[in-house]
């Protein structure tokens, strides 16, 4: 995660200065910068521009923005940024003795809630907590989702959830997915009721009069493609086998193709506009895939394997769950990793 810190005070400075430190050792991307004199004194960079400036290309860019001073000057810097709980970053804040860590906003999707909880133990600091399934020890769909790196289809079907485990009141899930362990509190295996949650790869489906899809990352698309193919071509002919399939786009978390196609264009800007890695193998890798596979002459006798699309989504991926689709110069594959639900 990338975090953007401020610090306001001399001694908030040097707080900010040896916490990016700390945190920058455990894989976190920290600037840290100060105002003015207390930049002067830490040795830090000092703020660069407007203190609204700052906050706005840090909820543009980082996953987290730690001020190290009072709530207020936080909540001002912020304000004219906020969005909504599901886009905008973590924001913490920390008292410049480095005794509360405060997460201001965007505790459970945002990974606040957590950040806090690692940087107080970094600073030997403690959390103020104030999410309310949180210090209810209530079970958190948003914050699981995230943990799990789940799709959240349905804004106001979190809201539901969380307010009706709030109310004592009971959760349903139907899940498309294996159980391991116990559910949490409140929660109901079931696959009808008047509120509750659905686990599948299809966000489409409605269960319960109130449905709240999360959608599992676990899809892989293997793809084929003509040299020149556009992006647009490639993404419909994908979103084509998805749809086919039953399947979400969101369900999606890679791409893969032969080792030649590692800098076609299209294929290149299909995957950034989806923010999905591309697997690549050679020839020789594709051909020792196991299973069996739709075959095609010309292919082999151009990239020197019968199949691509197929035999890359199983490398890249898992099972396969929809073989090539041919359409339009793309071929295109699905196969699916494994994956059991556990909320413990």
């Amino acid at each position: 995660m990338k975090l953007r810190m401020l610090a306001f005070t001399g001694r908030g400075a040097r707080l900010c200065r040896a916490l990016a430190t700390a945190l920058a050792g455990t894989g976190y991307d920290c600037e840290a910068f100060a105002g003015g004199r207390a930049a002067r004194e830490a040795g830090m960079p000092p703020l660069p521009g407007s203190l609204q400036d700052f906050a706005g290309q840090a909820f543009r860019e980082c996953g987290g923005l730690i001020f190290v001073g009072a709530c207020g000057i936080a909540v001002r810097a912020i304000a004219p940024h906020l969005r909504d709980k599901f886009t905008d970053p973590a924001v913490l804040v920390i008292d410049d003795r480095g005794r509360y860590v405060i997460p201001l906003l965007s505790g459970h999707v945002g990974g606040a809630n957590e950040l806090a909880k690692t940087v107080a133990g970094a600073l030997g600091a403690t959390p103020v907590i104030t999410t309310a399934t949180d210090v209810n020890d209530l079970f958190s769909v948003d914050a699981w989702a995230k943990r799990e790196g789940l799709h959240l289809a349905g804004r106001q079907a979190a809201k539901e959830v969380s307010a009706r485990l709030l109310g004592c009141k009971e959760v349903c899930l139907y899940s498309d997915f294996a159980i391991d362990g116990p559910l949490p509190g409140g929660v109901v295996l079931s696959d009808k009721g008047e509120c509750g949650i659905c686990l599948s790869l299809d966000e489409n489906k409605e269960p319960f009069s109130c449905t709240l899809n999360l959608v599992p990352r676990l899809v892989t698309a293997g793809i084929g493609c003509r040299k020149g193919t556009s992006g647009r071509q490639i993404e419909e002919q994908v979103c084509a086998a998805l749809a086919q399939s039953g399947i979400s786009s969101h369900a999606l978390c890679a791409a893969a193709s032969i080792d030649c196609k590692r800098e076609e264009p299209g294929l290149l800007d299909f995957c950034e506009r989806y923010r999905l890695p591309l697997r690549t193998f050679t020839a020789a890798q594709l051909q020792k895939a196991p299973g069996e596979y739709t075959p095609s002459r010309f292919v082999e006798e151009t990239v020197g394997v019968d199949n691509v699309c197929e035999r890359a989504a199983v490398l890249a991926g898992g099972r396969l769950i929809a073989r090539k689709r041919a359409r339009d110069g793309v071929t295109v594959a699905l196969a699916v990793r494994e994956w059991r639900a556990c909320f413990e």
